[in-house]
């Protein structure tokens, strides 16, 4: 049987190992920083009341057609091979939708799930886009209250900072005051996603870009700069929304938008979030066809590196499959981006090893070396054997310094016929010679003093 790095391997029967475009493996490192942070989203999630969901990576063609637009475009699809037309999920919003249509009986509801999972989109790979990429998704199915919208604001926002970046900025707005300005502008339903689109850029291109690209689509420079004016006014939420108050006072769908606004932004300080957290911005569109009332995104001013997450409310989507509607809203996080930003600036201090301790072995320490790690793991300590007995033990230490594991435990026969053991800190070279009633409390200690070791994954 030939083994890695067999010399004798022929050269004609080598495959050239490679990924996909847009592909990535996760080295343990890697997955050490991802992990933490999951479980950083998980916490926070749950702390909140919201249960964790799963679905097929797998779904129906018909499931995910017809309700995302221009992610639909991307999303990967093929016959199966039994006959049937499928694709990848390409967001976890659509699979929920299903999942409250197919098991409505079995929900109790408001129905708070969290969902967090990989996703899938044939789109253009570049730094911080990958067509493989995870989402951390929290939503609230079956409450019409704008206190449902606040509180997955909070959640992202709390989220946010748990992983090391408070200086986020959510912006708000609502679908129905951007359709609200497409009417003013004279724009019908069909083509309102002129305007959304343009507005869209409005940080990209400025104000003299959106009103060139509203004026080549026809529509006025009249009607152009008053959609500019609202978009660009400036001012808290509450002003804010009483001068489009005032401005579309004739349009009965606009006023209940900015009920709904109001409402929303007064609720937020009671969940603990902060005025300067929170902007209302008439130029968020959000790109996904089924978002009918609130929208949020959050972007990451310092550092500047846009946006983290988004959603908002989508009452229309459930409804796809069940044939009545039910109020949804939730969030989503890009857990890549978040990822991103956290390893640049090196935001959340993290564990470098899955493992508390090495256990060294010596050809003749075998027996007594798994015993003691049996009896370290009975002490909720996590433990790596030796597995090279015929290597020194400095050897061995220079072993575990390599993967990051903070604390050796290094035994000669001496020490076994002594009763005792060496406990070292392997960052740091501190050791101390104890007894082995003693070693569970040592390394116990020695864990607390080692700075370098960071939080362990367990606590996330």
């Amino acid at each position: 049987m030939e083994t890695v790095g067999d010399p004798t391997m022929k050269a004609a029967g080598r495959r050239e190992p490679r990924v996909l475009s847009g592909f990535r493996d996760f080295l343990p490192e890697q997955m050490l920083l991802r992990q933490r942070i999951v479980g950083v989203i998980r916490a926070v999630f749950e702390r909140h009341g919201f249960e964790p969901l799963d679905t097929p990576a797998l779904e129906l063609i018909e499931v995910l057609t017809g309700k995302a637009g221009e992610n639909e475009k991307l999303m990967y699809r093929f016959t199966d091979g039994g006959g049937r037309e499928v694709g990848l999920r390409y967001d976890l919003t659509v699979p929920l939708a299903r999942v409250v249509a197919m098991h409505q009986n079995d929900l109790v509801f408001p129905f708070k799930r969290y969902h967090i999972a990989p996703v899938w989109r044939a789109e253009r790979a570049q730094r911080g886009r990958f067509r493989e990429f995870w989402q951390c998704d929290a939503d609230i199915a079956g409450s019409a209250s704008m206190l449902a919208d606040a509180e997955v604001v909070a959640v992202m926002a709390e989220a946010l900072a748990a992983v090391g970046l408070p200086r986020c900025t959510i912006r708000i707005n609502h679908r129905q005051l951007l359709a609200a300005l497409a009417r003013a502008a004279g724009v019908d339903a069909a083509g309102a996603g002129t305007v959304f689109r343009a507005i869209d850029k409005l940080d990209k291109i400025g104000p003299d870009g959106v009103a060139r690209e509203l004026e080549d689509s026809g529509i006025t420079a009249g009607a152009t700069g008053r959609i500019l004016a609202m978009v660009t006014e400036e001012g808290d939420p509450a002003a804010r929304l009483a001068s489009l108050r005032s401005g579309l006072d004739q349009d009965a769908e606009a006023m209940a938008a900015i009920d709904q606004l109001g409402e929303l932004f007064g609720h937020l300080p009671a969940f603990g979030v902060a005025d300067e957290v929170v902007r209302f911005d008439l130029s968020l569109a959000r790109g996904l066809d089924y978002y009918t009332g609130p929208v949020f995104e959050a972007v990451v001013e310092e550092p500047k590196v846009g946006s983290v997450a988004g959603a908002g409310r989508y009452d229309g989507l459930i409804g796809t499959f069940l044939g009545r509607s039910v109020p949804a809203t939730g969030i989503s996080l890009g857990l890549e981006r978040i990822i991103e930003v956290v390893k640049e600036f090196d935001l959340l201090p993290g564990a470098t090893s899955t493992t508390d301790v090495f256990v060294a072995v010596t050809r003749d320490t075998v027996a007594d070396a798994a015993q003691i790690a049996a009896r370290l793991r009975d002490q909720r300590l996590r433990v790596d054997l030796g597995l090279q007995p015929a290597r020194s033990l400095g050897d061995q230490a220079k072993y575990a310094a390599r993967k990051g594991i903070p604390v050796a435990v290094l035994m000669s026969p001496a020490d076994v016929g002594a009763g005792t053991a060496v406990v070292r800190a392997l960052h740091t070279g501190a050791q101390t010679t104890v007894l082995l009633d003693d070693l569970g409390r040592a390394v116990h200690e020695a864990l607390r003093a080692d700075d370098a070791a960071g939080p362990a994954l367990s606590d996330a």
